[in-house]
């Protein structure tokens, strides 16, 4: 088995500054920790990808929304919200980061049992259908289950979200769908502010979201014990024809923007659990998605474990 490893060197050029948490460094700390594990780097299958189109990005984003960050791209950049840098080459790197997002799409789905994963930036699950914000233009697990949806008639898709902050782009933009549902374990409360147990859905969604708030310093079995028990809550109602994986790994320990206790193994056993909900239910397939994770001396190895537990 091998994992297809979506990657393209144009995500360096967005320029978010050096100080800034979300930089170029990070994808430069993960390939080089990829790298250096010559047997994990023997088992991926490095793919180029290409840029979503207008059509990808409006099954999940305002025309508005799209407008506003490719003009503030053109005006030579600047902040699209409080702390979301955007360069000149923003607009297109977004583009591309929201392709890569459906390239890995086509790749599971091509084979059995496929796997993928898109190293790319900026990230996206705070983008809402609205409003870029937390770092993201665009979502780029939205516009995948959209794509899959569209492009390749699936209809199920399961969202998990494992990222230290609640992906409320992903929770608005699915909130009144039950062909996709989206789980998020997370710190709270913390950046957005969202992510309330009580935050379930609505009209036909009531029922396709699932928050699980984990208070700040919660060990890392209980965080582990509550994902495990929500994917089996998850299993018994909706069984899922494609599994995409928002892979946050600012619930690391270690990371400066989270206070949860994660340590590289247990994303590794996260990843088990979450494959075996597709082995039984989508023919072993699963796309991962590179969401946060800010501490450069953990994040290679964090998600090169990832990595070999999809393998």
């Amino acid at each position: 088995m091998s994992i297809q490893l979506i990657y393209d060197p144009a995500f360096l050029t967005h320029d978010t500054g050096k100080a800034h948490p979300e930089n170029a460094k990070r994808l430069e700390s993960i390939l080089d920790a990829l790298d250096r594990d010559e047997n994990l780097a023997g088992m991926l299958r490095r793919v180029r990808p290409a840029r979503a189109t207008p059509e990808d990005l409006a099954r999940c984003h305002g025309e508005g929304m799209v407008r506003l960050a490719r003009e503030l791209s053109e005006r030579g950049g600047g902040y699209i919200d409080v702390d979301t840098r955007v360069s000149r080459e923003s607009f297109d790197v977004a583009c591309l980061a929201a392709g890569a997002a459906i390239r890995a799409v086509d790749a599971v789905l091509a084979a059995e049992g496929g796997r993928a994963f898109a190293l790319v930036r900026p990230p996206g699950h705070h983008a809402t259908d609205r409003r870029s914000m937390g770092f993201c233009l665009f979502n780029n697990a939205a516009i995948a289950a959209r794509y899959a949806q569209a492009k390749h008639g699936l209809e199920t898709v399961l969202i998990v979200d494992w990222d230290v902050h609640h992906g409320n782009g992903t929770q608005d933009i699915f909130w009144s769908d039950d062909t996709v549902f989206y789980l998020s374990t997370h710190q709270y409360p913390h950046y957005p502010g969202t992510g309330a147990r009580d935050e379930t859905g609505g009209g036909k969604g009531e029922g396709y979201t699932l928050n699980i708030p984990l208070p700040a310093h919660t060990s890392a079995r209980d965080h582990r014990d509550a994902f495990n028990d929500a994917l089996r809550a998850i299993e018994h109602r909706f069984h899922p024809d494609l599994v995409i994986i928002s892979a946050g790994f600012d619930s690391h320990r270690q990371d400066p923007l989270g206070n949860l206790m994660l340590e590289d193994v247990d994303f590794g056993e996260m990843t088990k659990e979450v494959l075996r909900i597709a082995e039984k239910h989508s023919a072993g397939r699963v796309v991962g998605l590179l969401e946060g994770g800010y501490n450069l001396d953990v994040l290679g190895g964090s998600v090169r474990r990832h990595l070999s537990a999809l393998l």
